[in-house]
């Protein structure tokens, strides 16, 4: 139980290293509320109707706390809006949709192309 409690503590503080306070980056949190996007990525990790429905709270949620912190230049607002979301999906979410969900993210950041953030059918 240790190991995995650190793990966790230690993928929401590089996670939240990584999301420091840059309007591009936080587009990535704009783009999750797009109905297009949003369905896309419930197909995607698999969810059921509850999950997505309090899925679509944590994202506008997270959307409007990221907005205050940039409004008020507030970094530790921004990181705890981050926080917020990434607890929010993990409770939220199984193991793997969870992994799938923190992946989606890793790699929209590290393209720094949300402009093209979609998901295909199969």
């Amino acid at each position: 139980m240790k190991k995995v409690l650190i793990m966790l503590v230690v993928i929401v503080a590089s996670a939240t290293s990584t999301f420091a306070m840059n309007p591009a980056k936080t587009e990535l949190f704009n783009k999750l509320n797009n109905e297009r996007v949003f369905s896309g990525l419930m197909k995607y990790l698999d969810t059921n109707s509850e999950q997505e429905k309090d899925l679509k709270f944590v994202f506008e949620s997270t959307k409007t706390k990221i907005k205050n912190a940039e409004m008020k230049n507030d970094e530790k607002a921004y990181d705890n809006a981050i926080i917020f979301n990434l607890a929010n999906a993990r409770y939220l979410l199984s193991t793997a949709q969870y992994r799938k969900y923190l992946t989606v993210l890793n790699l929209s950041l590290s393209n720094d192309n949300t402009d093209d953030l979609y998901f295909v059918e199969k």
